[in-house]
C-alpha cells in the first residue's frame, strides 16, 4: 500500500524555526508508529493533480489550516465542501484522535459532516506509518463499541456502517490489491453467498446468532440453584452482543460492548430487576424465554 500511495505524494522539506528538537529520551518513549507518524509530519505532503484526477481543486484559503502554516499544496474539497491540504487534514484528524474521538468530523463551525476513514486516508495522503498510528488510535478508542474489526485480507481496521448487513467492503484492500474484497463481519472470512444478509454468510463455520440462542444448552448456576430453564447464551438487551455467564457469580452480568449491566435470568436492567418483589443478586427472578430477536444497538 505504501508504494501505491507514494506515487500520489510530492514530499517537500518544511522547516519550523520555533520547533524544538526532541530529546533522545522523549523519542525512546514513543512506539515505532508514533515515531514514523511524527517524522512524516516533519515533511510536507502535497497533492499531485497529474496522479489523481478525482480530486477537486480550488483556489483560496485552507479551511483546516488552523495553525496558519500556509501549506504549499493546492487546496482540495472534502465531501462536505470545505477545503484541506494533506497536512492540514492530517493535523486536524490527529487532534481529534488525541481527544479520544473515533470519528472524523469537519472542523469548520456549523459543519457536522462526518468523513469516512477511507476519505480521510485518501485526502490526507496518509503514509504507512500514519495509517498504522491512525488505525491503532481508532481501534483503541472504539474497541468498547466493537464498531471496528480487523480486515482478514489486509489487517486494516474497518468500520461497519450498516448494522443490518454482515457483508463489509474493505476499501484498503481495493486500493492496495486493485480488486474488491468483502468479508463477513460475523465469521471474519471472505464473503460467500448473496448479500445483504443480517443472519450469516454461506461459509460453513458462520453461525446465525439466532441459531445459537435457539440451540444453546441451559445453564446451571453454582449459586442460583433454584434457576431452571435459563439459556447459557443471551443477547444483550441493549446492544445485541451475545454473552455467556461464567456460572460462578451473581445473576447480573456486564456487557463488554455497551457496558450495560443486566440480569442474565430475566433480561431486565439491574435496577429494574432489583425492583421486582423478592429479587436480589442471588435470588431467582422469572426466567425470560429464549430470545427470538436480537436488539440493534441505537447509539446516542
Amino acid at each position: 500500500m505504501g508504494s501505491q500511495q507514494s506515487s500520489n505524494v510530492t514530499i517537500e522539506q518544511r522547516t519550523n524555526d520555533s520547533a524544538q528538537p526532541s530529546t533522545s529520551a522523549e523519542a525512546n518513549k514513543m512506539n515505532p508508529s508514533e515515531q514514523q507518524s511524527n517524522k512524516a509530519s516533519e515533511q510536507e505532503k502535497c497533492y499531485d493533480s497529474l496522479q489523481d484526477s478525482t480530486l477537486i481543486f480550488v483556489d483560496g484559503e485552507d479551511d483546516h489550516d488552523f495553525e496558519c502554516n500556509d501549506f504549499k499544496s493546492r487546496r482540495a474539497k472534502m465531501s462536505c465542501g470545505h477545503t484541506v491540504t494533506p497536512m492540514s487534514l492530517t493535523n486536524w484528524c490527529k487532534q481529534l484522535l488525541g481527544q479520544g474521538e473515533i470519528r472524523f468530523v469537519c472542523g469548520q463551525p456549523g459543519c457536522n459532516v462526518e468523513w469516512p476513514y477511507d476519505e480521510v486516508w485518501k485526502m490526507a495522503l496518509l503514509t504507512p506509518g500514519e495509517m498504522e498510528y491512525f488505525e491503532r488510535k481508532m481501534f483503541r478508542a472504539a474497541k468498547e463499541y466493537l464498531d471496528v474489526k480487523s480486515c482478514p485480507g489486509c489487517k486494516s481496521f474497518v468500520e461497519r456502517r450498516n448494522v443490518y448487513n454482515l457483508r463489509v467492503h474493505c476499501v484498503m484492500c481495493k486500493a492496495e490489491k486493485k480488486r474488491a474484497f468483502s468479508f463477513c463481519w460475523q465469521c471474519l472470512e471472505e464473503w460467500k453467498g448473496p448479500a445483504p444478509r443480517s443472519d450469516r454468510c454461506e461459509n460453513r463455520d458462520c453461525q446465525n446468532p439466532l441459531d445459537i440462542l435457539r440451540n444453546c444448552p441451559d445453564i446451571t448456576f453454582e449459586r442460583l440453584r433454584e434457576v431452571s430453564g435459563c439459556p447459557s447464551t443471551r443477547a444483550c438487551p441493549t446492544c445485541g452482543l451475545l454473552v455467556d455467564h461464567n456460572k460462578k457469580g451473581c445473576k447480573y452480568i456486564g456487557c463488554q460492548r455497551c457496558n450495560v449491566v443486566f440480569c442474565f435470568v430475566c433480561l431486565k436492567l439491574t435496577k429494574e430487576c432489583l425492583e421486582q418483589e423478592g429479587s436480589s443478586y442471588f435470588v431467582c427472578c422469572p426466567v425470560a424465554p429464549r430470545q427470538t430477536t436480537i436488539t440493534v444497538w441505537q447509539r446516542k
